[in-house]
């Protein structure tokens, strides 16, 4: 009943988006402003998802998050340049489709996985480490755009890539650095300032949000990987908890702008003219998606069940595309035609989202009962041995 409810609200927003924006009645056209509003929302959704996360936890799925997610990324990259190849297209086209492709919804998904209460379920943590390396990634794609599109050469997009690598390794070894030091002692004294009122721990936790998404983002990275990272680094303390109470009503709000904002990226009369088009794009996009990424996962030793549900969870098209988007447009690397494609496939992905996340635990029951998948009490059993005991170990150290 709750999952019915979540649904209709997330595709409440993003129906209301598409009807008051541009591509319906027109009553909202500055769009500027709406997507600014709407990027605080994914700012505290993810500050909000980092207070719910769990490391220890996190390091048990390590290797499928960061190696599973580059190959995954790679294999995109491979099959859309080899299908463009094949087809007479160019191949840097093609292989900017495949990073396109390869990134999902961080915003959305997290949401869902939140809102059930997902988020340290093993697919939970398997989609969320996954969703993070893409974000990481993202840094590194922008800088291959100019390659792509023949304005900058191979050595300079090699340099562009490395540089950030190293900047995301400082910024994590500083932000490891000030989570054993400097956070408790601030979050403690915060607490003892708002002994009256919880304006003032309220603030602060907001403001140190914003100074870490700003950091990352002045530094290349992005807005999401820092408000992602200052959550992560709250939740090892105490005060993890009380932090995420004080800042959820700031992230219900926000986060429905920014699903608004979404919506109004929707142009109803461009989906009507090509709707058989854009239809036939979508569904094969969430059939390889999951494809893939069910078989990278499955190539980790999990079980086909875990595997198939972070497929579905991650098989559509992220918010992070737009931006992609409108670089490659800028660099002249597509052309129009295949620019609305992208966008209206993108959109159409984000709103049949919520769908596929309803239908995930009727086919796995399905699955279940026709003995495709192993039941719940055999979710364990699915980790590789090496991780079992990690899982053991991670679990004896929490009681």
């Amino acid at each position: 009943m709750i999952y019915v409810v979540i649904f209709q609200v997330i595709v409440g927003y993003l129906l209301a988006g598409s009807l008051i924006g541009p591509g319906g009645l027109n009553l909202i056209n500055e769009m500027v402003q709406v997507e600014t509003f709407a990027q605080f929302g994914v700012v505290f959704l993810l500050f909000a998802l980092g207070l719910e996360f769990s490391l220890p936890k996190l390091r048990v799925v390590g290797p499928v998050a960061v190696l599973g997610g580059v190959l995954q990324i790679a294999l995109f990259m491979f099959l859309c340049g080899l299908t463009a190849a094949l087809c007479g297209a160019k191949l840097s086209e093609g292989v900017f489709v495949g990073t396109f492709l390869s990134m999902s919804s961080t915003a959305v998904v997290s949401k869902f996985l939140v809102e059930k209460g997902s988020t340290n379920a093993l697919h939970g943590q398997v989609t969320i480490g996954t969703l993070i390396l893409q974000d990481c990634a993202v840094g590194l794609l922008f800088a291959l755009i100019p390659v792509l599109g023949g304005s900058s050469g191979i050595f300079g997009g090699m340099m562009s890539m490395g540089r950030l690598l190293l900047v995301l390794s400082i910024f994590i070894t500083v932000a490891y650095m000030m989570t054993w030091s400097f956070i408790p002692r601030f979050l403690k004294l915060m607490i003892q300032l708002s002994s009256q009122t919880n304006e003032l721990y309220q603030l602060a936790a907001v403001a140190f949000c914003l100074l870490l998404a700003w950091c990352s983002d002045y530094l290349g990275l992005s807005l999401e990987l820092g408000s992602f990272l200052a959550g992560v680094m709250i939740s090892t303390t105490d005060f993890a908890h009380h932090t995420l109470e004080q800042v959820e009503a700031i992230r219900n709000l926000f986060a429905a702008l920014f699903l608004a904002s979404i919506g109004m990226l929707i142009h109803f009369k461009f989906l009507w003219n090509h709707v058989d088009i854009l239809l036939a794009a979508v569904i094969l996009v969430i059939i390889v998606k999951s494809i893939v990424i069910t078989a990278v996962i499955k190539s980790f030793g999990y079980s086909i069940r875990t595997a198939f549900i972070v497929g579905l969870s991650l098989a559509q098209i992220g918010e992070f595309a737009f931006v992609l988007l409108s670089r490659a447009s800028h660099h002249h690397l597509i052309g129009g035609k295949m620019y609305l494609l992208l966008l209206g496939t993108t959109a159409l992905s984000l709103v049949t989202t919520p769908l596929i996340f309803k239908l995930i635990p009727v086919v796995t029951q399905l699955g279940i009962l026709m003995r495709w998948f192993p039941s719940e009490s055999g979710v364990q059993n699915e980790l590789p041995l090496q991780e079992k005991a990690t899982m053991l170990d991670v679990y004896n150290r929490t009681l």
